[in-house]
Protein backbone atom coordinates (compact mmCIF):
# COMPACT_ATOMS: atom_id res chain seq x y z
CA UNK A 1 0.00 0.00 0.00
CA UNK A 2 1.11 3.56 -0.73
CA UNK A 3 0.36 6.88 0.92
CA UNK A 4 0.44 10.40 -0.46
CA UNK A 5 1.95 13.04 1.83
CA UNK A 6 2.56 16.80 1.87
CA UNK A 7 5.46 18.56 3.59
CA UNK A 8 5.56 22.29 4.23
CA UNK A 9 8.83 23.86 3.09
CA UNK A 10 10.54 27.02 4.29
CA UNK A 11 9.74 29.92 1.94
CA UNK A 12 13.51 30.30 1.52
CA UNK A 13 13.26 27.50 -1.07
CA UNK A 14 11.48 29.96 -3.39
CA UNK A 15 14.20 32.62 -3.19
CA UNK A 16 17.18 30.23 -3.06
CA UNK A 17 16.22 27.48 -5.55
CA UNK A 18 15.92 28.55 -9.21
CA UNK A 19 14.34 25.26 -10.38
CA UNK A 20 11.69 25.48 -7.65
CA UNK A 21 10.93 29.11 -8.61
CA UNK A 22 10.71 28.26 -12.32
CA UNK A 23 8.32 25.38 -11.60
CA UNK A 24 5.95 27.74 -9.77
CA UNK A 25 5.34 30.90 -11.83
CA UNK A 26 1.81 31.12 -10.35
CA UNK A 27 3.14 31.60 -6.79
CA UNK A 28 2.34 35.01 -5.28
CA UNK A 29 4.00 34.55 -1.89
CA UNK A 30 0.75 34.38 0.08
CA UNK A 31 0.38 30.63 0.66
CA UNK A 32 3.07 28.11 1.60
CA UNK A 33 5.72 26.21 -0.32
CA UNK A 34 5.02 22.47 -0.36
CA UNK A 35 6.52 19.12 -1.35
CA UNK A 36 4.14 16.35 -2.42
CA UNK A 37 5.35 12.76 -2.38
CA UNK A 38 4.19 9.18 -2.16
CA UNK A 39 5.57 6.35 -0.06
CA UNK A 40 5.08 2.74 1.01
CA UNK A 41 6.06 3.80 4.54
CA UNK A 42 4.11 6.05 6.89
CA UNK A 43 4.33 9.75 5.99
CA UNK A 44 6.18 10.35 9.30
CA UNK A 45 8.80 7.66 8.50
CA UNK A 46 9.28 9.09 5.01
CA UNK A 47 9.61 12.66 6.33
CA UNK A 48 12.30 11.45 8.76
CA UNK A 49 14.13 9.71 5.89
CA UNK A 50 14.14 12.95 3.90
CA UNK A 51 15.43 14.99 6.84
CA UNK A 52 18.12 12.44 7.79
CA UNK A 53 19.45 11.93 4.24
CA UNK A 54 18.69 8.20 4.39
CA UNK A 55 20.55 5.91 1.98
CA UNK A 56 19.05 2.87 0.28
CA UNK A 57 20.54 -0.62 0.74
CA UNK A 58 22.57 0.07 -2.42
CA UNK A 59 23.89 3.35 -1.00
CA UNK A 60 21.73 5.74 -3.03
CA UNK A 61 20.40 8.83 -1.28
CA UNK A 62 16.61 8.37 -1.17
CA UNK A 63 15.87 11.76 0.35
CA UNK A 64 14.82 14.83 -1.60
CA UNK A 65 17.49 17.53 -1.33
CA UNK A 66 14.71 20.13 -1.24
CA UNK A 67 13.01 18.45 1.73
CA UNK A 68 16.31 17.75 3.49
CA UNK A 69 17.25 21.44 3.35
CA UNK A 70 13.85 23.19 3.52
CA UNK A 71 11.35 20.68 4.96
CA UNK A 72 9.57 21.93 8.09
CA UNK A 73 6.79 19.46 8.93
CA UNK A 74 4.01 17.29 7.51
CA UNK A 75 0.81 19.10 6.49
CA UNK A 76 -1.73 16.43 7.43
CA UNK A 77 -4.71 18.66 6.64
CA UNK A 78 -3.70 18.53 2.95
CA UNK A 79 -3.42 14.73 2.66
CA UNK A 80 -5.15 12.92 5.55
CA UNK A 81 -8.36 12.65 3.48
CA UNK A 82 -6.60 10.48 0.85
CA UNK A 83 -7.02 6.73 1.39
CA UNK A 84 -4.06 4.35 0.97
CA UNK A 85 -3.44 3.37 -2.66
CA UNK A 86 -2.86 -0.20 -3.87
CA UNK A 87 -0.36 0.26 -6.70
CA UNK A 88 2.74 2.39 -7.19
CA UNK A 89 1.47 3.55 -10.60
CA UNK A 90 -1.81 4.81 -9.10
CA UNK A 91 0.09 6.50 -6.26
CA UNK A 92 2.41 8.32 -8.69
CA UNK A 93 -0.60 9.53 -10.68
CA UNK A 94 -2.38 10.75 -7.54
CA UNK A 95 0.81 12.46 -6.30
CA UNK A 96 0.95 14.48 -9.52
CA UNK A 97 -2.79 15.26 -9.46
CA UNK A 98 -2.58 16.57 -5.88
CA UNK A 99 0.54 18.63 -6.65
CA UNK A 100 -1.10 20.26 -9.67
CA UNK A 101 -4.34 20.88 -7.73
CA UNK A 102 -2.35 22.63 -4.97
CA UNK A 103 -0.52 24.71 -7.58
CA UNK A 104 -3.87 25.80 -9.01
CA UNK A 105 -4.78 26.96 -5.50
CA UNK A 106 -1.62 29.18 -5.60
CA UNK A 107 0.68 27.10 -3.40
CA UNK A 108 4.26 26.67 -4.65
CA UNK A 109 4.72 22.90 -5.06
CA UNK A 110 7.57 20.51 -5.79
CA UNK A 111 7.05 16.84 -6.68
CA UNK A 112 9.03 14.25 -8.61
Amino acid sequence: MYSIYVIELSKKVFTENRKFREANPQFNGVLECLYVGMTSKTPKERFDQHKNGTLSKKGHNISSKIVQKYGLYLRGSLFNHIDPIKTKAEALKLEEQLALELRRKKYAVWFN
